[in-house]
């Protein structure tokens, strides 16, 4: 089978099509959809009725999958693999949420600007969204391409990050958002994972600008005026021209590579059901990501 592909925006993103993600995935296909992520970094599939298992059996065909803070947070989960990251605003037992539940306070740290669990070490490379239920309005999905972001910074800004890391801490979104409800063993069992600013996606060999709210501080500069230099950094990487916005249809799968770009989730109906299935790639040396 042949991919086809249809650009979504001027600078990355594609609609993909012409290969069955149902089915096992060819060494060709494996190798072609590499290829696009490294051009495009996003890839829009329409009308995926995939099952769980299915959703499951295409993201293993990249590499070993990232369970995020599962790994640290064992919590009662509603979706039986671990693997599967419920992106949903449902809870264990099946019913929607409650406003003020935990659940809803995972959805509105959803909603800032991150790369999935670039807090661990190693870090998500693909991520991989499926739509099941969704709700009347909003929810939908905003990428901005980091590879863009880092091109369009003046080359004094490009000089003083070359050789600047910042820290990324699991807990800091949820700490901005309110929920200080961590006891010191908890936060101790996620330590920080450190990121060049200035960094290279390994698939397109492209300078990336690797920023998101993950990222709490600079490594050796001051806390405060760290901060304020991280939040100038992502304003610009997060402006229009760089910008897609994913309006879902039930069905649509859409891959991301969160090394080369930033994601969030946009406000709806939290007392609608909205259910999307999400499976993420670790980004290993086992990783077959790379394109021949």
């Amino acid at each position: 089978m042949t991919l086809q592909l249809k650009p979504l925006h001027p600078l990355f993103v594609a609609e993909a099509s012409g290969i069955d993600l149902t089915q096992p995935l060819a060494e060709h296909d494996l190798k072609q959809i590499n290829a696009a992520m490294n051009q495009y970094a996003v890839l829009v599939w329409k009308g995926q009725p995939l099952t769980a298992q299915q959703q499951l059996d295409f993201a293993s065909t990249f590499g070993p999958l990232d369970i995020g803070l599962k790994r640290v947070f064992k919590r009662k989960e509603r979706l039986e693999d671990e693997r599967l990251i419920d992106i949903s605003n449902v809870d264990a037992q099946g019913q929607v949420a409650q406003r003020d539940s935990p659940k809803n306070l995972s959805n509105f740290a959803n909603q800032l600007w991150h790369s999935d669990s670039s807090f661990m070490n190693p870090r998500a490379a693909y991520s991989m969204l499926h739509a099941v239920v969704l709700p009347s309005w909003g929810g939908c999905t905003e990428f901005a391409d980091l590879r863009a972001a880092f091109d369009a910074l003046p080359e004094q800004t490009q000089a003083e990050i070359q050789n600047l890391y910042a820290e990324h801490f699991a807990l800091h979104t949820r700490l901005l958002l309110g929920d200080d409800a961590y006891t010191d063993d908890q936060k101790k069992a996620i330590p920080p994972a450190v990121w060049p600013l200035s960094d290279t996606h390994p698939g397109s060999g492209r300078k990336v600008l690797f920023v998101g709210v993950h990222a709490r501080q600079i490594v050796g500069w001051p806390t405060a005026e760290g901060r304020m230099f991280l939040l100038d950094l992502l304003e610009h990487a997060t402006q229009k021209p760089f910008v897609y916005s994913h309006e879902w249809q039930v069905g649509d799968l859409v891959i991301w590579d969160n090394r080369s770009t930033l994601h969030r989730g946009r406000r709806y109906d939290i007392s609608e059901r909205r259910e999307l299935r999400r499976v993420t790639i670790n980004d290993t040396s086992e990783a077959r990501l790379m394109a021949a």
